[in-house]
Formats: C-alpha cells, sequence, structure tokens
C-alpha cells in the first residue's frame, strides 16, 4: 500500500530474458558487492533477505534506521520496516481462515457488515479480496494526503470510504482500491470480536514464530524500527509518518524481510490454510488471486505482493519450482527501485548482470546557464523551472521541492530517485538550451522554454 496514492506500478518491473536458469550457489559475494555500492553511493536504504528452501542463505540491511541531528542509526538484520501492501496478503489469508472455520464465506455479501456502501448487497468478500467490489480507493481523495497523518476511528474510516462513488459494478472488472481491504480488516474483527492485531497475532506469527511482525503504531526508534527517507540535496530527510489507524488491513503492518519470507512460504506450503485453500488464493483474475500476484522474472514466475508507505518499499515473492524466496524492505531510495529489484533477482538467479558504479562521466565540463529558465509543456499540468545553485543543476515545479539533477552526459540529467530523465535539445535560435523531454515510466512530456 502506497499512502501517498496506492499503486501497483511498482510491481510492474521484471523484464522477459532469454537466459537459463540454473541452479547454482548463491553468489553472496556479488550480492554485497551491489547493495555495498547502493549504500555507499547513498542510493538505497533498506534490508533483504534470501531464503533457499527453508534456510535463509543471506540477509543484510544497508543505510539507517533512523536520523537525528544529523547522526545516523545504522540499521541492522533485526530493524523493523512498514511494509505497507504487503499487509493485504496477511489480511487476506486470515479472511481465508474464517471461511475454513465456516464463520465467512467468498459469497458472504458486504451489507452484512457495511450496508451503507454503494452496492453493498452484492458487492461478496471475493469481490474485496479480488479488487473486482468496483469501490473507489479512497486513497485517491485529494484530502487524503492531510487525511492520512492523525488517528481515525472505525466511524471515520469508513465515513470516508463511503462518500466516494464506486466506479463500476461488482464483478465487473479489477481495479486495485485500499478500500477493499480496509474493509477486509474490519470484517476481520467484526467476525472474530477481537481487534485485528490480536487475530494477527494468535493466526498467524504464533503459528509461524514470526519474531518481528506486528501492527504498526508510532515509529519507535528505541524499538528498532526505521523511519523512512528521500535523498535530497546531499542528504537524507525524514518522512512524515502515516498514522497506522488508517491503513489497517490495507497496509499497516511492520516486519523485517526475515519474518515475511518465512510467512510467504509457509503460507504456499499450507501451514497457515488448507492447500485447497492456497490454490484458490493463487488462482488469478486479471493477474490478481486472494491477496496473492503473480510476479515474472524471465521465464521463471512467482507469487507474491508488494508495498509502499510513505517512503518505505516493500517485495515479497516465492518462486515455487526453485523453492526461493526473496524479500525486500527498504526506507529510502535515491536510484530505481525497479532496477534495485532485478538486480537482486539477476544475482539470487544467476542471470547476466553488471553491477553500477554510479559515477559521473569524467571531464564533463558544463555551462549550467545555459540550462536555465522556466519551461512549460502543453501535456503536463505544472511549468519547471530549471536552476543553477553552484556547481549544480536545480530543478524544481511549480509547488514542488527543488530536485537537483545529476548529469550524465552535455545533454542528459536524470532525478533517480523517481525515475526522471531529462534529455536537453537546442532549438537553433540561441546557444542555450530551449527544450527538453522528461521521461518518468511511461510517462513522455516535451518542455520548451517560455
Amino acid at each position: 500500500m502506497k499512502l501517498r496514492k496506492l499503486t501497483l506500478a511498482f510491481l510492474c518491473f521484471l523484464p522477459l530474458a532469454t537466459w537459463a536458469q540454473e541452479k547454482t550457489a548463491l553468489n553472496t559475494a556479488k550480492l554485497d558487492s551491489l547493495l555495498t555500492v547502493l549504500e555507499e553511493k547513498n542510493k538505497l536504504m533498506g534490508s533483504v533477505a534470501v531464503f533457499q528452501g527453508e534456510k535463509m542463505t543471506y540477509s543484510r540491511a544497508i543505510g539507517a534506521a533512523s536520523i537525528k541531528d544529523g547522526q545516523q542509526t545504522k540499521a541492522n538484520t533485526g530493524t523493523r520496516y512498514r511494509v505497507g501492501s504487503v499487509t493485504k496478503t496477511f489480511t487476506a489469508t486470515m479472511i481465508m481462515q474464517l471461511v475454513e472455520q465456516k464463520k465467512l464465506t467468498l459469497q458472504t455479501p458486504l451489507a452484512q457488515f457495511f450496508p451503507q456502501f454503494d452496492n453493498a448487497k452484492t458487492i461478496t468478500v471475493e469481490h474485496l479480496l479480488r479488487h473486482r467490489s468496483g469501490l473507489t480507493s479512497f486513497t485517491t481523495d485529494p484530502a487524503f494526503g492531510q487525511f492520512m497523518r492523525t488517528e481515525k476511528t472505525e466511524p471515520q474510516l469508513l465515513e470516508a470510504m463511503a462518500r466516494m462513488k464506486s466506479s463500476f459494478l461488482p464483478g465487473e472488472k479489477y481495479e486495485y482500491s485500499n478500500t477493499n481491504y480496509v474493509l477486509l480488516g474490519l470484517i476481520v474483527e467484526k467476525v472474530t470480536k477481537q481487534p485485528y492485531a490480536q487475530v494477527l497475532q494468535k493466526n498467524i506469527v504464533e503459528k509461524l514464530k514470526l519474531k518481528n511482525t506486528f501492527y504498526g503504531g508510532k515509529i519507535n526508534a528505541a524499538k528498532n524500527e526505521a523511519s523512512s527517507f528521500m535523498f535530497l540535496n546531499n542528504s537524507w530527510f525524514e518522512l512524515p509518518e502515516t498514522h497506522m489507524s488508517v491503513p489497517h488491513g490495507a497496509g499497516a503492518l511492520v516486519s523485517t524481510p526475515q519474518d515475511l519470507g518465512i510467512f510467504l512460504r509457509g503460507l504456499l506450503q499450507g501451514k497457515l490454510v488448507s492447500k485447497a485453500t492456497v490454490e484458490q488464493m493463487k488462482t488469478l483474475k486479471d493477474n490478481y488471486g486472494l491477496g496473492l500476484l503473480t510476479i515474472p522474472f524471465g521465464k521463471l514466475s512467482s507469487y507474491g505482493h508488494g508495498g509502499i508507505i510513505d517512503g518505505f518499499t516493500s517485495m515479497l515473492t516465492y518462486f515455487p519450482e526453485q523453492d526461493v524466496t526473496i524479500a525486500t524492505t527498504f526506507n529510502g531510495a535515491n536510484t530505481n527501485g525497479n532496477d534495485v529489484l532485478i538486480g537482486l533477482f539477476s544475482v539470487v538467479f544467476n542471470a547476466p548482470y553488471k553491477i553500477p558504479t554510479f559515477e559521473a562521466p569524467k571531464n564533463l565540463k558544463l555551462d549550467l546557464a545555459l540550462y536555465e529558465g522556466m519551461f512549460t509543456s502543453p501535456t503536463f499540468p505544472l511549468k519547471i523551472s530549471m536552476k543553477k545553485e553552484g556547481d549544480q543543476l536545480m530543478g524544481q515545479a511549480t509547488g514542488q521541492s527543488a530536485l537537483m539533477l545529476e548529469a550524465r552526459s552535455e545533454t542528459q540529467f536524470v532525478f533517480e530517485g523517481a525515475g526522471i530523465t531529462i534529455e536537453f535539445s537546442k532549438s537553433g535560435k540561441s546557444n542555450a538550451y530551449d527544450q527538453f523531454t522528461l521521461k518518468q515510466g511511461a510517462g513522455k512530456f516535451d518542455f520548451v522554454k517560455e
């Protein structure tokens, strides 16, 4: 769950490849080299765990868990991170446990618990699990950025979700919505008559002997809980916290990669629900099952989930044919997170991969004054100013923070933390760079100087 604006785009990162995966010993030295350069170049903070079968064969944390008065407290392999939408797989598991106990069915209507929602009589538990309810995610409300910062009661949550109009009829199609899983978390509480945190503890944490998984609260550095950060102008800055009463069953858990790996492998091997229920959870419609989705890497296929909340990003994935589990929890990224995951997966599965150096081009001397100006685009809603500050070029969209752009060549600048690439060019009207193309993900926007 990303409680800035939740999206699954983070998961769509793995390209098809033609290499053949071979079973070899894990190259821990290469994993160390990758994580070391990411840490030394201030590109990433977080933790990684790799399991081969039941054995955890790699575990490492890099960067800071917290920063106070400029002093970093280093993360370690026991540091706990908010995991965002990975919570959804836990919530789906608890729902399916209730189904197996015959306290609920997949066809139970939402109206049995919360009749105030659009189409509540025809929305089923299965619709919620599969994101096919038609309920619009309350995280898309323009006011959500403020709503998420303070404690909310159940009535306040329900009111915020129920006022969002449905976008389609139940079952008609797939649309990822945090509202679905907040409601499922509340249904767990209604059926069991216990708080979500207690059901989690009894039905998952104790069964798998997890040591560091719990429903989150205010981040407590004294308990080795990580804050999240953004890298800006050569420094890591702490980001505000979402109040954990808001994400609930959609994104409120805290964990470690070690615990996450044990959880997912245990779930898929039938330690929490029956093998028949596991197959139900793995059955996909529009690439989403019951709290699970499939994540490909080349010719390999896995099941898992990703999550984003505040500045935290997480990925949990299990490759059944290889019996390999990979779990990551990042609390700060100054590079493209998808590229990091591709690197990790490539090393684990012995695919061709060259560890990046993140070195700026040598002997590149630029007259940054030639790039300055205010730029506009007919397809982008904000103006962007380019300004020289010392020996750096700063880009700033209207109303946004300034970003330090790194030169890759005379015409190419990047802000890796958000996956932004800017290609400058000249129209020929002057010696200055008076136009550029901004690329971010699938977006491509052409700008010209005013």
